[in-house]
């Protein structure tokens, strides 16, 4: 079994159990302690998993959510393959929402300079990088900005995009799975996402293979809802046919 392996098989027993323990996990896996806990360390960084004494819990059972800079440093390849295959889902011409993200911050760096586009974003960070961009019309929603993403919220964000009709959503989450569709920890975030899927004429979500699988405390789109999963080879392909079931496209880059 591969590392890769190891570690998605870790976190479905992490997931199914609530808890691993390293000793169990060194016996049934037929590996080392020490390879138990350098897999935890790195599902930990990935920020699936949180380590407690003798094991590990996964994440959303204990409401955790890592900070930007923490899940910007993960899966970074797979995220830039991503964002590369999003682009072709950019209109030639015409307006966008990209939500706050590092997968979809990916997307900001990557974006063509030859399209004039309309990009509505909820994040000062982006923000920033876009407003450098001649080629680009930037508009920024207002509101309270959470530490832990750096996205605005509240009603400063929510009240524009109710009038606002864009050609495409560029989505985040934390979280998504066939039965609980796309959920995030934050009800004021989630919030703001549901109004961005709503906003748009077609919505895109953008999420890393550790994403699914996951369940947070405020969905807020029904896999439906979603037109297109763009996400990394990393997807088990069985789970990928019941995402393609529930409505979307997928897309493994």
């Amino acid at each position: 079994m591969y590392a890769e392996e190891r570690q998605q098989e870790i976190l479905r027993r992490a997931r199914a159990a609530g808890r691993v323990d390293v000793v169990t996990l060194a016996a049934e896996l037929d590996v080392t302690t020490e390879t138990i806990r350098r897999d935890l360390t790195s599902l930990e960084r990935a920020g699936v998993l949180r380590r407690v004494h003798g094991g590990a819990i996964p994440v959303e059972r204990l409401g955790f959510e890592p900070a930007l800079a923490t899940r910007d440093e993960v899966m970074t390849a797979e995220k830039e393959r991503i964002a590369k295959a999003a682009l072709a889902e950019l209109p030639e011409d015409g307006s966008v929402i990209i939500d706050a993200g590092t997968t979809t911050g990916r997307l900001v760096q990557v974006l063509p300079t030859d399209r004039e586009l309309t990009v509505v974003v909820n994040s000062p960070p982006l923000a920033t990088v876009l407003a450098a961009r001649a080629n680009l019309h930037v508009i920024m929603l207002g509101g309270r900005v959470r530490g832990k993403t750096l996205a605005t919220v509240d009603d400063w964000a929510l009240r524009p995009l109710a009038y606002l009709n864009v050609d495409v959503a560029f989505m985040a989450t934390n979280g998504c799975s066939p039965t609980r569709g796309l959920t995030t920890p934050d009800p004021a975030e989630a919030a703001i996402k549901r109004a961005m899927v709503k906003a748009a004429q077609r919505s895109v979500l953008l999420a890393d293979h550790t994403k699914f699988g996951n369940t947070y405390l405020s969905t807020f789109a029904e896999l439906s809802e979603i037109d297109v999963v763009i996400t990394d080879t990393g997807l088990d392909m069985t789970l990928a046919a019941d995402l393609a079931a529930a409505g979307p496209e997928v897309i493994r880059a």
